[in-house]
């Protein structure tokens, strides 16, 4: 899917809004505009701040961090696990789960610019002990001690977690209809109108030619 394109259209509705919020102040317009190229640099973050703090360019990686280890997706022995260890102490956590305690004592391994520094070792000797048990098994085990860790999911699978952590994903619209994804953002209150299905050629043309055409549009909502 056309990441890029969703993350300008998410700045162009940053920029409108806080375009809106200096009218209200200023009395003002404003012009605003956004390109994909600007907002796919933007979206770099730690990335982008290492080459022009550094000029480190980075190379592919995978889901690999650039500066954080292990911070990536390693094998179990029925697929892939999410692990995120932030710090020495959640690595620690992590070899005595997976039965290695000695891995947090090892040079190689102990710090975390360390185990950067040897990350190959590193994930040769975490896969070696995930391989004898399977993701769901190493997620709870692991969950419980305060290491993230989590399955690469599908969307089925996507959905069905967003649905188990009661984030409700999804807006039911009626019959003949299909379930569509919930906007991201949730409110103390109802701030916008409720949920429609997307429209049907043509289905608001007239009410927005007349919106258009009233020369008072710019003070009032389209439909």
């Amino acid at each position: 899917m056309a990441l890029v394109d969703v993350l300008t259209g998410k700045d162009a509705t940053i920029g409108i809004l806080a375009a809106l919020a200096e009218r209200e102040r200023t009395g003002l317009g404003c012009h605003v505009e956004v390109d994909l190229l600007s907002s796919l640099l933007g979206s770099l973050v730690n990335q982008a701040s290492g080459y022009l703090g550094a000029g480190r360019v980075p190379g592919q990686m995978g889901n690999r961090h650039p500066s954080i280890a292990p911070y990536e997706t390693l094998s179990c022995r029925d697929g892939l696990i999410a692990l995120a260890c932030g710090n020495d102490g959640q690595f620690r956590k992590l070899a005595t789960v997976l039965g290695e305690p000695g891995l947090a004592e090892d040079p190689r391994f102990a710090t975390n610019a360390a185990r950067v520094g040897h990350r190959e070792e590193l994930v040769t000797a975490l896969e070696g002990r995930l391989s004898v048990a399977d993701v769901a098994d190493w997620q709870a085990r692991l969950t419980a001690a305060g290491v993230p860790a989590g399955p690469v999911n599908d969307l089925a699978g996507a959905f069905d977690l967003a649905e188990r952590l009661g984030l409700a994903p999804t807006h039911d619209l009626g019959p003949g209809v299909s379930p569509q994804v919930r906007h991201a953002v949730t409110y103390s209150r109802p701030l916008v109108t409720a949920p429609a299905p997307p429209p049907r050629l043509g289905e608001h043309t007239d009410s927005l030619r007349e919106w258009l055409s009233d020369p008072s549009h710019s003070s009032r909502p389209a439909p």
